[in-house]
């Protein structure tokens, strides 16, 4: 009787997740648009990485934005012909300097192969990469005078933990097969001449973000630069130092981005599908576990034969 039950919560469970994943993708709580045109909307929370999501399954919404979930978005709405913009919802710190870069360039062929509008919305943050990709393609940016953004510049940082291994009595060692391989190594100091490899790395990288800025902004390097201390500004600083465009909060870019795009002021919008708990509980990681198991417990069926599958009452 047991077995019988349990057998058939999986098999429960099983079609529930199968009705689940033809339906991935459409749970949205927003209605479906009866309309041919609207602006896309991409949100950019969190701190920003490169990769994919992994989607596991006790992973949480609202902690990051992946470079992977950023360039299928745009590409998706560059695909879409009835996107007439893009609206960039951000709200972040910053991250990678190599997922802003990658992100930006799918904005900048969104941008050559539609010459549609984008426009960026500032929340709470949008500083460092939220900054480059605020910059690098927008028509229009947009903060609250609150806002806390700017911080133009890049850090590698590391950490030396010599002296306290020293003090208790920890020592490492290595073998390598350059005499840089353990650059960045906390177990040692970093010698003058390593010192010098990564500053020069991180002024390559500073280089590309005030070109990104200085083209996008249309300003010069030299002025960008004049700003690139790494300090943040609130909305109304980077405003008076043409950081931003305009205060306002995300109604009001919105407005800006209806009416740069032919849609009126109060444009219609589309956003990819939230996830919400189902994505989490019921994702591959489960299907592959529930399936595991039905395969588990029909096989000790077969074996056991015919015999163990009568109930008796």
């Amino acid at each position: 009787m047991l077995k019988k039950i349990f057998i058939s919560a999986i098999l429960l469970l099983a079609v529930t997740c199968f009705i689940l994943s033809l339906l991935k993708g459409n749970n949205s709580s927003k209605p479906v648009l009866p309309t041919s045109s609207y602006v896309a909307v991409i949100n950019i929370n969190g701190t920003i990485t490169t990769g994919e999501e992994d989607g596991g399954l006790l992973e949480t919404s609202g902690t990051g934005t992946s470079s992977e979930t950023l360039m299928k978005e745009i590409r998706a709405a560059a695909e879409d012909k009835s996107v007439k913009a893009l609206l960039l919802r951000i709200n972040s710190p910053g991250g990678s300097v190599t997922a802003a870069e990658e992100t930006g360039r799918e904005l900048a062929r969104f941008k050559e192969s539609s010459g549609k509008p984008i426009v960026a919305s500032m929340g709470d943050m949008g500083a460092s990469a939220a900054y480059w990709l605020a910059a690098c393609q927008s028509d229009k940016i947009y903060a609250d005078a609150s806002t806390l953004t700017g911080s133009i510049g890049v850090y590698m940082p590391y950490m030396n933990t010599e002296e306290l291994f020293k003090k208790i009595g920890v020592s490492s060692g290595k073998i390598k097969s350059g005499v840089h391989k353990d650059i960045l190594s906390p177990d040692r100091q970093m010698t003058p001449e390593e010192r010098v490899i990564m500053q020069k790395m991180v002024d390559e990288m500073f280089d590309q973000f005030v070109t990104t800025v200085a083209t996008g902004r249309k300003m010069s390097p030299e002025q960008v630069r004049k700003l690139a201390d790494g300090r943040v500004y609130t909305g109304k600083q980077a405003r008076e130092l043409g950081l931003v465009d305009e205060i306002g909060n995300y109604y009001d870019a919105l407005a800006a981005t209806g009416k740069l795009a032919g849609l009126g002021d109060k444009p219609l919008v589309k956003s990819p599908a939230v996830k919400k708990r189902w994505d989490f509980i019921f994702n591959a990681q489960l299907k592959d576990l529930l399936k595991q198991a039905v395969t588990e417990v029909l096989q000790g069926q077969v074996k056991q034969g015919p015999a163990t599958l009568q109930v008796k009452g």
